[in-house]
């Protein structure tokens, strides 16, 4: 029976995602690449200024709010996890290097996905009991686009994806990656458990507290070592590059025939989409949080992201493994295993324990950003207390059954509803796109000005309705 429901899924798993879905995303970040004038590359420059903008403050002096940069690491917290170390690997082992050119590509386009949901996420967002920004596509579906229904399947769908599913994963692969030295599941599922529930239990404050200096510095070591091991192999590194545009299009020879440009490009996408989100309705909910003066600005500070995620992290994996001298295509050795051995080859054994301290803390920061996903989520289904609390229970449990127990069903399940969530989110911001060109317009409208863009819902040239957050602050100040 149990192989009976894992068939059904894995069928499920091969429409949604192989076809419909991957195909569903490229079509959407196509039509917002082209509608908004390739907005993901005519305004990098403006991302890294906009991430660097100081944060507001209070007349006291004290910081107003999250920042731009707090909001920017929650996202990164969840993006950034083991499919940037064992995921690329296993687009490599699989896919030929040719799959990371197309993850690359999936970045590109999925930048101007993200602008689109991230900006409509400040448009719509609202203000909790405690005075902090909540917001996302349920948010937007509801009073953007009507639609109550869509709103609360979407956020049932992210509450268990996200705080059940995709936490109860990254745990396991801690637990996994801790196997080597001995290390019981069980004393690694109540650690999790014990650390996870201090930093959740005290609220949103805490959880940005954790992420902003845990992300920045984990990605930073990570990077620097990779970037080290390179400039050792600095003379490989153009025969690398040809090899990924040669495998991108089927003419690399892999596994003892040709690899199908189909096939590497549909590892490549897959990896990119499942790694930096864009598109899939999660990194919204972390946009919301922000004080900011213009929707636009947290639409490309999250863009930004798409691109430190795959561009920065993802690809410094590709390479380590493409650089290891063992290599071998579609062999046995694949996913964090590959990335250890790849390691070690290039530093030595130190290699094997930083990966494990950098899978801990990679997997670590995607179990508080899944969970903040999550809790925004339930807030906007149950606006109660306790019924926070209870989420951030089972949370907690399904961290600690990760690490110990076998959650094939469970993971599997969750590649379907990730896909509904996904599908929804895409319908709502291809259907609120209007919102996205008028907003984008005011923007640009002010910058070209010579302005530090202010946004007032009044000055666009389409009605808003069910502006919360905006339309307050706009009387006040009048």
């Amino acid at each position: 029976m149990y192989q009976k429901i894992l068939d059904l899924i894995g069928l499920a798993n091969d429409f949604m995602w192989t076809y419909f879905l991957i195909g569903l995303i490229l079509v959407v970040g196509i039509y917002f690449t082209i509608s908004t004038k390739f907005i993901q590359f005519t305004y990098i420059k403006e991302m890294f200024k906009l991430i660097l903008e100081k944060p507001a403050t209070n007349k006291d002096g004290s910081q107003k709010g999250i920042s731009a940069f707090q909001a920017f690491t929650i996202s990164a917290a969840s993006r950034v996890g083991t499919g940037n170390i064992a995921g690329v690997a296993i687009a490599i082992a699989m896919g030929g290097s040719g799959a990371v050119f197309w993850m690359w590509v999936m970045a590109l386009i999925g930048g101007a996905s993200s602008f689109a949901e991230s900006t409509l996420a400040q448009v719509y967002k609202v203000k909790d009991r405690r005075g902090l920004y909540r917001g996302g596509p349920a948010y937007y579906m509801e009073k953007g686009l009507g639609q109550k229904w869509m709103s609360a399947v979407f956020a049932v769908v992210i509450a268990v994806t996200y705080g059940f599913a995709f936490n109860s994963f990254q745990s396991n692969t801690i637990a996994k990656s801790l196997t080597k030295y001995s290390i019981a599941p069980e004393l690694v599922g109540i650690v999790l458990l014990v650390i996870t529930a201090l930093i959740i239990f005290s609220g949103t404050t805490r959880l940005v507290k954790v992420t902003q200096w845990m992300v920045p510095v984990m990605a930073v070591i990570y990077l620097l070592i990779v970037f080290i091991i390179m400039i050792m192999n600095f003379d490989k590194l153009g025969g690398i590059l040809i090899q990924i545009f040669r495998s991108a299009f089927g003419l690399e020879q892999f596994a003892g025939g040709t690899i199908g440009m189909a096939a590497a490009m549909l590892l490549g996408v897959k990896r990119g989409m499942f790694s930096n989100e864009a598109g899939l309705g999660s990194t919204p909910n972390a946009a919301a949080t922000a004080e900011s003066t213009h929707p636009a600005k947290q639409g490309f500070i999250q863009t930004l992201g798409v691109y430190f995620d795959t561009c920065l992290v993802c690809t410094a994996t590709a390479f380590l493994i493409l650089l290891y001298p063992e290599l071998e295509f579609g062999g046995e050795l694949t996913g964090i295993q590959l990335t250890q051995a790849a390691m070690t080859a290039h530093i030595g054994d130190f290699g094997s324990i930083f990966l494990v301290i950098s899978i801990f803390l990679f997997a670590y920061s995607s179990v508080i950003g899944n969970y903040y996903y999550g809790e925004t989520n339930i807030q906007y289904l149950i606006p109660k207390k306790w019924a926070v609390n209870a989420y951030r229970l089972v949370v907690i449990a399904f961290v600690y059954l990760g690490a110990v127990a076998d959650l094939e069903i469970v993971l599997a399940a969750s590649d379907v509803t990730m896909g509904i969530m996904a599908i929804l989110n895409l319908i709502a911001i291809v259907g609120l796109s209007g919102v996205v060109y008028a907003v984008l317009k005011d923007y640009t409208k002010q910058k070209k000005a010579g302005k530090d863009p202010q946004f007032n819902p009044e000055n666009l040239p389409i009605k808003l309705n069910n502006i919360e957050c905006w339309e307050s602050k706009n009387k006040i100040e009048k």
